[in-house]
């Protein structure tokens, strides 16, 4: 449930190329950044950590496999995984709003975590040695959260995630699905069944839920078997908004990093007719039989994902109405709006005529507005168990 810049909270967001150069804004926030991490007793931050681009295929080369890190306090790695949410965009920073102060940087060390394993796993290039190149540095990446849990972080994303999992008892399972599920990326470019998919789905997207319940005192079913229903309402929230952001990035997926998420046996579409249909329907001259083909493969798609979004819509209130708990009732606000950005952006699909191939829809600033006023004022309706 990591929110997306522009569209539902599906992978980890990514800003445009030279979005994160700096600004007074920016600069402003690592003043502030840096000022919370001396205020919670971090040491004098040091300039690598705190100062320029904090992107992690940035800081690769300072904090990467082989690299002398040093010591890096609690503190100075807390504000760091704090600078790195703020300049994501501002769904994450909006969002933190609704979040409770005593949860908010355990959701930026979950956030920090999720960002620098997705990078790691999408910006490394294309190509066979581009993809073992990525998997070898997530092998490095997985070893750190090993480290971590054994009580040993050393990267500044571990040492502050190090806080969330003794704080909030965070369990590593949900870590190494997603892990799991970006080394997947790299050795499978198309799905052929829906079943598949979901499959996916289940490691890249519902563990982010797990962990957002469990920042919020909600166990996990082995520990606590009467939140089972709450976990799978999750897990269908989870899987609509990573399938919602698979049909928004058609084209961007295709085009960059040569994955087609379009179950082939449902839509008899593959990926070398996918790109001939790509350059066929594009503008100025579009052909309207190669949109009709990938229109009328695309909306059964839309439709199954809006009824996951069905089964897990009483998540809010519940959680709202104190059903998992009192320390839970806040994530009813928090999930609720994250659903509802995902229906929206799932809505302007369908509003814009499932042609996801050559235009990509968003949702704009009024419509996030409106979302955030909706849910920060109105609480979501409680609903019993």
């Amino acid at each position: 449930m990591i929110p997306g810049e522009d569209g539902p909270p599906g992978r980890v967001p990514r800003r445009a190329p030279g979005a994160e150069r700096e600004t007074d804004v920016t600069q402003a926030a690592e003043i502030e950044a840096t000022d919370a991490g001396r205020a919670s007793g971090a040491s004098t931050p040091p300039a690598a950590l705190l100062v320029g681009d904090p992107s992690p295929m940035a800081m690769l080369g300072r904090f990467g496999p082989g690299s002398a890190q040093g010591e890096v306090s609690e503190g100075d790695a807390i504000a760091y995984a704090r600078r790195l949410t703020r300049r994501t965009g501002e769904n994450f920073s909006v969002l933190s709003r609704l979040v409770p102060e005593p949860w908010r940087d355990d959701f930026a060390s979950v956030y920090a975590f999720c960002r620098w394993a997705d990078d790691l796993a999408d910006e490394s290039g294309t190509g066979d040695a581009a993809r073992q190149h990525s998997l070898d540095l997530l092998a490095w990446w997985r070893s750190g959260l090993e480290g971590c849990f054994a009580g040993e972080p050393s990267h500044p994303v571990y040492v502050a995630l190090a806080r969330a999992v003794r704080g909030r008892r965070l369990s590593p399972g949900p870590f190494h699905a997603l892990i799991d599920a970006f080394e997947q990326d790299q050795r499978v470019t198309h799905y052929t069944t829906w079943d598949e998919l979901m499959g996916y789905c289940r490691g890249s997207a519902d563990p982010v839920g797990h962990l957002v319940l469990q920042i919020g005192g909600v166990r996990p079913p082995e520990e606590a078997p009467g939140n089972a229903e709450l976990y799978q309402m999750s897990d269908a929230i989870c899987s609509a908004l990573q399938l919602t952001n698979h049909w928004q990035d058609v084209r961007r997926d295709l085009r960059e990093r040569g994955r087609v998420y379009l179950p082939s046996s449902e839509t008899g579409i593959g990926a070398e007719e996918l790109r001939a249909l790509l350059e066929r329907g594009g503008d100025p001259r579009p052909d309207p039989s190669a949109r009709v083909r990938y229109i009328k493969a695309l909306r059964p798609l839309v439709d199954r994902t809006r009824e996951l979004f069905r089964q897990g819509e009483a998540l809010p209130g519940l959680l709202a109405s104190g059903a998992a708990g009192e320390e839970a009732r806040p994530l009813g606000r928090v999930v609720g709006l994250l659903a509802a950005g995902g229906r929206r952006v799932l809505e302007r699909i369908e509003s814009g005529g499932c042609m996801t191939l050559w235009r990509r829809p968003t949702i704009g600033k009024p419509t996030k507005l409106w979302l955030v006023c909706r849910h920060t004022l109105v609480a979501p309706r409680s609903v019993s168990r």
